[in-house]
């Protein structure tokens, strides 16, 4: 089974037993159990970030997760570098009619770069690019 990209729709909805995607996350999870995972330093930042705003005990719950995910063998966590921000950053310039964050880009060149299509996320943006998002197809 080859290799997943998780973003952090993925990551949010897998850690929020009250988020509307939270189920369909938990399937696609075990679904694919066995396969490879791959992020990004870049996607546990925008992750951290969404739960910045929240109470203590829900923003330390991400902070927990993201030690829990650095820490899993069978998860990659691509460290963030200067190449890697200059790919996205390459990406985001050369869509300027889409709608596409830094992070997203930053995220899709990722994958081409660790040739991998599928991608955990909700975000329709992946699937312009040409990625497939089992979450969209339920």
């Amino acid at each position: 089974m080859n290799g997943v990209f998780a973003g952090t729709f993925y990551w949010i909805a897998l850690a929020g037993s009250n988020d509307s995607a939270h189920r369909r996350a938990v399937a696609l999870s075990a679904e694919r159990e066995g396969a490879a995972i791959v992020t990004t330093d870049e996607v546990l930042a925008e992750y951290l970030t969404f739960f910045s705003a929240a109470p203590e005990s829900v923003r330390r719950g991400g902070a927990v997760g993201v030690r829990r995910i650095l820490a899993n063998p069978l998860i990659g966590v691509v460290p963030q570098s200067r190449a890697s921000f200059l790919a996205g950053l390459d990406l985001y310039i050369n869509r300027p009619d889409k709608r596409y964050s830094l992070v997203d880009c930053i995220s899709m060149q990722t994958m081409r770069q660790e040739g991998l299509t599928d991608v955990l996320t909700n975000d329709r943006h992946f699937e312009q690019e040409g990625f497939r998002a089992p979450f969209r197809e339920a």
